[in-house]
């Protein structure tokens, strides 16, 4: 369907018969990232958003002490460290759509691609953030944070009188949903979406190899899922609720700018199908006004041709149409 030339930098179309010039950093880079300037000044303030639910206190609500046998679960160390989120969730997928601008050299695909990305990433983290300041729910290892030396305080209303680390208490306050696994699906999910149009996974050919490197992403999501239960920091309604925000999230934002990836052109942008469809335009136009004109040329060639038949016929005395002129018998005689 579709084959690229690097060193020419087009894109043929064999099916349609269509060459279109492909778009590069160099030459449209600019141009594309002015189109949707409002999108990148939104994306920064919704980072600012982020910064801001990071900085807010939870809400503390009430923990009794028949609760705390459900949050003595022992206080470890992150397997997942939260700087290695955004290397695996922005920073890998990206590395993957420069690979696959190298061979296309579509910059409104590498475009939509990161941007689509860093909404579907941060958009998630928006809303993962303003649930776990709102609900408040304690972790499982929330007993530690709040008595670290093991000696249990209650009010005289039976809550909790944390004498633990505040920044350690504060963030036991943050269990629903889990960060770990939304922004995990959020970027592995929409590296899944973006790899299944590119390879054409459902192109009914059932090529099973296709379907499992489309899994893959979704994999590593689910294993850093499993680790935030296996290390105590969440409750498993809390990993199960932030996989499916970033899947949802992340299948949004990729429909902003993909097809669906069970489309037939759901290999390309939206706005590349459009710059196809005008190409493919205006070569049928083009194939038009060539056949008018060739028409044209040939009534020309016709008409011009009819005197010297009409010549032939008369004198000749043989008239070759129903209404024929005065023979020359006919003209001899006076008649007309």
């Amino acid at each position: 369907m579709r084959d690229a030339q690097p060193g020419s930098h087009t894109v043929s179309v064999r099916s349609h018969g269509v060459t279109v010039a492909s778009y590069t950093v160099r030459s449209h880079g600019i141009t594309v990232a002015r189109t949707h300037l409002n999108d990148w000044m939104i994306l920064i303030l919704l980072l600012g958003i982020v910064v801001l639910l990071n900085v807010i206190h939870p809400f503390y609500r009430f923990v009794g002490k028949d609760m705390m046998e459900d949050l003595k679960y022992p206080l470890k160390s992150n397997t997942v460290p939260f700087w290695a989120v955004p290397v695996y969730a922005v920073l890998l997928p990206m590395v993957v759509f420069l690979l696959i601008y190298f061979r296309r050299r579509d910059v409104y695909d590498l475009h939509h691609a990161i941007l689509g990305l860093l909404f579907s990433v941060v958009v998630t983290a928006v809303i993962t953030g303003a649930i776990k300041d709102a609900v408040g729910r304690p972790r499982p290892d929330f007993f530690w944070r709040c008595f670290p030396d093991g000696k249990e305080v209650y009010d005289k209303w039976g809550d909790v009188v944390c004498h633990g680390d505040k920044n350690v208490v504060r963030e036991g306050h943050k269990s629903f949903p889990s960060g770990h696994t939304s922004l995990s699906f959020a970027g592995l999910g929409f590296l899944s979406l973006y790899l299944s149009g590119k390879i054409q996974v459902f192109d009914c050919r059932g090529h099973v190899a296709k379907l499992c490197l489309v899994l893959l992403p979704l994999l590593l999501a689910s294993l850093v899922a499993i680790s935030r239960v296996d290390d105590y920091w969440h409750h498993w309604q809390d990993v199960f609720a932030g996989g499916l925000i970033g899947l949802v999230v992340a299948t949004l934002c990729y429909l902003q700018f993909f097809p669906p990836p069970y489309n037939d052109q759901g290999w390309a942008t939206y706005a590349y199908s459009r710059m196809l469809e005008e190409s493919q335009g205006a070569v049928e136009t083009s194939n038009g006004e060539n056949a008018n004109a060739n028409n044209t040329c040939n009534a020309e060639v016709q008409i011009g041709s009819q005197p010297n038949h009409r010549n032939n016929n008369t004198f000749t005395g043989i008239s070759l149409s129903g209404d024929s002129g005065p023979t020359v018998e006919d003209l001899e005689s006076g008649r007309r």
